[in-house]
């Protein structure tokens, strides 16, 4: 069975759940605790010499960095297929998840977020305002790029969850942390409700992973 080390928060992490739980892929949660720098030490740097999350293990196979991860479980395990059959939709569902995962989410993860209070004062306004600016120009893209998506489309692109319905759920999950006004979407919380009506972004959310809390 796979292992994948991540923790509950983490929205690369979250993505991974929701793609291993899409595909059917039972694996084993090893927790990382963030907060406590779990990340950092030796142990995990074993695995992981950069020292972020996910990690995925499979037998010998040790893989990172989950847009990586994402397209290794895509070519490994096709079916149910994450990415649309002609190139062009392809490039359209994979422009979406680079939305998020290119533009959004780097820097709003912990790391930039606590060097903006460490090295740049930044109280917890600060942060959420930091936050709250690049979560809405990517969402304000994303929804601008759902034009070319099928019409009537129940998920960012089509009746079934693709890969950036795996990278959307997450971000709104973050985006509702840091106190973003998320009604300025209502398409994107549509889409998030036709998600999580499916067990696998249900069950992968951040409040019931074993290390919530």
């Amino acid at each position: 069975m796979m292992k994948l080390y991540g923790f509950f928060r983490s929205g690369t992490s979250h993505r991974l759940r929701i793609a291993l739980a899409l595909k059917g892929l039972p694996f084993e949660t090893v927790p990382v605790d963030l907060r406590k720098e779990a990340h950092l030490g030796d142990a995990y740097r074993s695995i992981n010499p950069q020292g972020l999350v996910p990690a995925l293990v499979d037998g010998p196979l040790v893989l990172a960095q989950s847009p990586a991860l994402l397209e290794w479980l895509e070519d490994t395990h096709p079916n149910p297929a994450l990415l649309p059959a002609d190139a062009v939709s392809r490039a359209r569902v994979r422009a979406l998840a680079a939305i998020v995962g290119c533009d959004i989410h780097p820097v709003n993860n912990r790391r930039i977020l606590n060097q903006l209070r460490t090295s740049f004062g930044a109280n917890e306004d600060a942060v959420n305002a930091w936050c709250g600016q690049w979560v809405a120009d990517g969402f304000h893209a994303y929804v601008a790029f759902l034009a070319h998506s099928p019409a009537g489309s129940r998920f960012s692109w089509g009746d079934q969850p693709t890969l950036a319905d795996v990278y959307l759920v997450p971000q709104i999950e973050s985006a509702r942390r840091f106190a973003v006004d998320l009604n300025r979407w209502p398409r994107l919380l549509e889409i998030e409700g036709e998600c999580l009506s499916l067990p696998a972004f249900s069950n992968a959310a951040p409040s019931k992973q074993p290390d919530a809390g």
